[in-house]
Protein backbone atom coordinates (compact mmCIF):
# COMPACT_ATOMS: atom_id res chain seq x y z
CA UNK A 1 0.00 0.00 0.00
CA UNK A 2 2.61 2.15 0.96
CA UNK A 3 4.33 1.91 -2.43
CA UNK A 4 1.19 2.38 -3.95
CA UNK A 5 1.10 5.99 -2.59
CA UNK A 6 5.15 6.55 -2.96
CA UNK A 7 4.47 5.48 -7.04
CA UNK A 8 1.19 8.03 -7.12
CA UNK A 9 3.11 10.92 -5.26
CA UNK A 10 5.76 10.42 -8.22
CA UNK A 11 3.54 10.62 -11.06
CA UNK A 12 1.87 13.82 -9.63
CA UNK A 13 5.06 15.59 -9.15
CA UNK A 14 5.58 14.32 -13.44
CA UNK A 15 2.45 15.88 -14.10
CA UNK A 16 3.20 19.18 -11.81
CA UNK A 17 6.97 19.50 -13.86
CA UNK A 18 5.75 18.77 -17.01
CA UNK A 19 2.71 21.47 -16.85
CA UNK A 20 5.44 23.79 -15.57
CA UNK A 21 7.22 23.58 -18.75
CA UNK A 22 6.27 24.76 -22.38
CA UNK A 23 6.25 21.53 -24.30
CA UNK A 24 4.91 22.52 -27.32
CA UNK A 25 8.21 24.09 -28.77
CA UNK A 26 8.41 22.70 -32.68
CA UNK A 27 11.98 21.43 -33.98
CA UNK A 28 10.65 23.17 -37.38
CA UNK A 29 10.80 26.76 -35.06
CA UNK A 30 15.20 25.64 -34.74
CA UNK A 31 15.24 24.52 -38.04
CA UNK A 32 14.05 27.41 -39.73
CA UNK A 33 15.46 29.75 -37.62
CA UNK A 34 18.79 28.22 -38.01
CA UNK A 35 18.19 28.76 -42.22
CA UNK A 36 17.36 32.43 -41.60
CA UNK A 37 20.54 33.24 -40.01
CA UNK A 38 22.52 31.60 -42.32
CA UNK A 39 20.80 33.63 -44.67
CA UNK A 40 21.69 36.39 -42.28
CA UNK A 41 25.32 35.55 -41.88
CA UNK A 42 25.32 35.18 -45.83
CA UNK A 43 24.31 38.59 -45.60
CA UNK A 44 26.20 40.16 -43.30
CA UNK A 45 29.28 38.71 -45.26
CA UNK A 46 28.43 40.16 -48.56
CA UNK A 47 27.74 43.50 -46.60
CA UNK A 48 31.57 43.48 -44.81
CA UNK A 49 33.74 41.38 -46.80
CA UNK A 50 32.69 42.02 -50.76
CA UNK A 51 35.88 41.64 -52.42
CA UNK A 52 38.10 40.54 -49.86
CA UNK A 53 39.52 37.23 -48.63
CA UNK A 54 37.33 36.56 -45.38
CA UNK A 55 39.53 33.68 -44.31
CA UNK A 56 42.66 35.22 -44.47
CA UNK A 57 40.82 38.36 -42.90
CA UNK A 58 41.55 39.69 -39.27
CA UNK A 59 40.16 42.51 -38.40
CA UNK A 60 37.07 45.04 -40.06
CA UNK A 61 36.55 48.40 -40.47
CA UNK A 62 33.30 49.72 -40.91
CA UNK A 63 31.84 53.00 -41.68
CA UNK A 64 28.34 54.57 -40.33
CA UNK A 65 26.67 53.39 -43.71
CA UNK A 66 27.57 49.46 -43.41
CA UNK A 67 27.10 49.66 -40.01
CA UNK A 68 23.52 50.78 -40.28
CA UNK A 69 23.00 48.08 -42.98
CA UNK A 70 24.43 45.30 -40.41
CA UNK A 71 22.08 46.49 -37.81
CA UNK A 72 19.09 46.24 -40.47
CA UNK A 73 20.45 42.80 -41.43
CA UNK A 74 20.07 41.78 -37.89
CA UNK A 75 16.76 43.28 -37.03
CA UNK A 76 15.05 41.54 -40.04
CA UNK A 77 17.17 38.26 -39.07
CA UNK A 78 15.92 38.11 -35.63
CA UNK A 79 12.28 39.11 -36.57
CA UNK A 80 11.62 36.62 -39.20
CA UNK A 81 13.59 33.70 -36.81
CA UNK A 82 10.67 34.78 -33.97
CA UNK A 83 7.87 34.87 -36.48
CA UNK A 84 8.21 31.15 -38.11
CA UNK A 85 9.34 30.33 -34.38
CA UNK A 86 5.79 31.64 -32.95
CA UNK A 87 4.26 29.83 -36.31
CA UNK A 88 5.11 26.69 -36.12
CA UNK A 89 5.13 26.21 -32.02
CA UNK A 90 1.62 27.54 -32.00
CA UNK A 91 0.96 24.86 -35.01
CA UNK A 92 2.15 22.41 -32.18
CA UNK A 93 0.62 23.79 -29.62
CA UNK A 94 -2.92 23.02 -31.67
CA UNK A 95 -2.14 19.34 -32.74
CA UNK A 96 -0.89 18.38 -29.10
CA UNK A 97 -4.39 20.71 -27.74
CA UNK A 98 -1.93 22.71 -25.68
CA UNK A 99 -2.39 26.33 -24.54
CA UNK A 100 0.04 29.00 -26.07
CA UNK A 101 0.44 32.26 -24.23
CA UNK A 102 -0.22 31.26 -20.10
CA UNK A 103 1.96 32.24 -17.13
CA UNK A 104 4.52 30.12 -17.72
CA UNK A 105 5.05 31.13 -21.25
CA UNK A 106 5.43 34.92 -20.08
CA UNK A 107 7.44 34.18 -17.32
CA UNK A 108 9.96 32.05 -20.32
CA UNK A 109 9.79 35.32 -22.30
CA UNK A 110 10.94 37.28 -19.48
CA UNK A 111 13.88 35.24 -18.41
CA UNK A 112 14.74 35.15 -22.24
CA UNK A 113 14.44 38.89 -22.84
CA UNK A 114 16.99 40.09 -19.22
CA UNK A 115 19.54 38.87 -21.02
CA UNK A 116 18.97 39.68 -24.69
CA UNK A 117 17.83 42.74 -24.01
CA UNK A 118 21.18 43.18 -21.67
CA UNK A 119 23.39 41.56 -24.58
CA UNK A 120 21.47 43.67 -27.46
CA UNK A 121 22.33 46.91 -26.01
CA UNK A 122 25.96 46.22 -24.95
CA UNK A 123 26.64 44.87 -28.57
CA UNK A 124 24.92 48.00 -30.38
CA UNK A 125 27.23 50.28 -28.25
CA UNK A 126 30.51 47.98 -28.65
CA UNK A 127 29.25 47.88 -32.37
CA UNK A 128 28.83 51.59 -32.82
CA UNK A 129 32.22 52.05 -30.66
CA UNK A 130 34.67 50.13 -33.49
CA UNK A 131 34.39 47.13 -31.40
CA UNK A 132 33.36 45.22 -34.43
CA UNK A 133 35.25 42.03 -33.37
CA UNK A 134 33.60 41.44 -29.99
CA UNK A 135 30.48 41.50 -31.15
CA UNK A 136 29.30 37.66 -32.80
CA UNK A 137 31.17 36.21 -29.73
CA UNK A 138 29.12 38.26 -27.24
CA UNK A 139 25.48 38.12 -29.22
CA UNK A 140 26.45 34.28 -28.68
CA UNK A 141 27.35 34.00 -24.82
CA UNK A 142 23.98 36.07 -24.39
CA UNK A 143 21.67 34.11 -26.11
CA UNK A 144 23.30 31.17 -24.82
CA UNK A 145 22.70 32.48 -21.24
CA UNK A 146 19.47 33.74 -22.13
CA UNK A 147 18.89 30.28 -22.99
CA UNK A 148 20.05 28.54 -19.95
CA UNK A 149 18.11 31.53 -17.72
CA UNK A 150 14.37 29.82 -19.59
CA UNK A 151 15.65 26.57 -19.28
CA UNK A 152 12.96 25.66 -16.41
CA UNK A 153 10.25 26.56 -18.51
CA UNK A 154 11.20 24.10 -21.48
CA UNK A 155 12.02 21.13 -22.27
CA UNK A 156 15.76 20.24 -21.28
CA UNK A 157 17.41 20.51 -24.61
CA UNK A 158 17.28 24.09 -24.62
CA UNK A 159 19.82 24.38 -21.64
CA UNK A 160 22.20 22.16 -23.70
CA UNK A 161 22.09 24.51 -26.51
CA UNK A 162 22.62 27.56 -24.36
CA UNK A 163 25.82 26.32 -22.74
CA UNK A 164 27.00 24.92 -26.40
CA UNK A 165 26.27 28.50 -27.27
CA UNK A 166 27.98 30.33 -23.89
CA UNK A 167 31.10 27.81 -25.16
CA UNK A 168 31.08 28.88 -28.73
CA UNK A 169 31.24 32.06 -28.26
CA UNK A 170 33.88 32.20 -25.85
CA UNK A 171 35.95 30.03 -28.12
CA UNK A 172 34.95 32.89 -31.42
CA UNK A 173 37.01 35.26 -28.74
CA UNK A 174 39.95 33.83 -29.07
CA UNK A 175 39.24 33.62 -33.13
CA UNK A 176 38.06 37.58 -33.35
CA UNK A 177 38.78 37.62 -36.93
CA UNK A 178 36.53 34.78 -37.66
CA UNK A 179 33.71 35.89 -35.78
CA UNK A 180 31.07 35.70 -38.98
CA UNK A 181 31.70 32.51 -39.44
CA UNK A 182 31.23 30.65 -35.98
CA UNK A 183 28.30 33.07 -35.65
CA UNK A 184 27.02 31.06 -38.62
CA UNK A 185 27.37 28.00 -36.91
CA UNK A 186 26.24 28.85 -33.55
CA UNK A 187 22.84 30.69 -34.99
CA UNK A 188 23.11 28.97 -37.88
CA UNK A 189 23.94 24.90 -37.83
CA UNK A 190 23.28 24.35 -34.05
CA UNK A 191 19.87 25.42 -34.43
CA UNK A 192 19.02 23.42 -37.64
CA UNK A 193 20.67 20.33 -35.79
CA UNK A 194 18.56 21.27 -32.08
CA UNK A 195 15.45 21.63 -34.61
CA UNK A 196 16.04 18.14 -36.54
CA UNK A 197 16.76 16.15 -33.08
CA UNK A 198 13.90 17.75 -31.41
CA UNK A 199 11.77 16.86 -34.64
CA UNK A 200 12.91 13.20 -34.59
CA UNK A 201 12.48 13.07 -31.03
CA UNK A 202 9.47 14.72 -29.98
CA UNK A 203 7.02 14.24 -33.42
CA UNK A 204 3.51 13.31 -32.84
Amino acid sequence: MKENYIEDLREIREMMSRSSRVISLSGLSGISAGIIALVGAWLAYRTVYVGQDYLSYRQAILDTGTLVKLVVIAVCTILLAVATGVFFTQRQSKVGKQKLWDMHTRQLLLNLAIPLVAGGVLCMILLFKGYVGLVAPLTMIFYGLALVNASKYVLTEIRSLGLLEVALGLLATQFIGYGLIFWAVGFGVLHIVYGILMQLKYKS
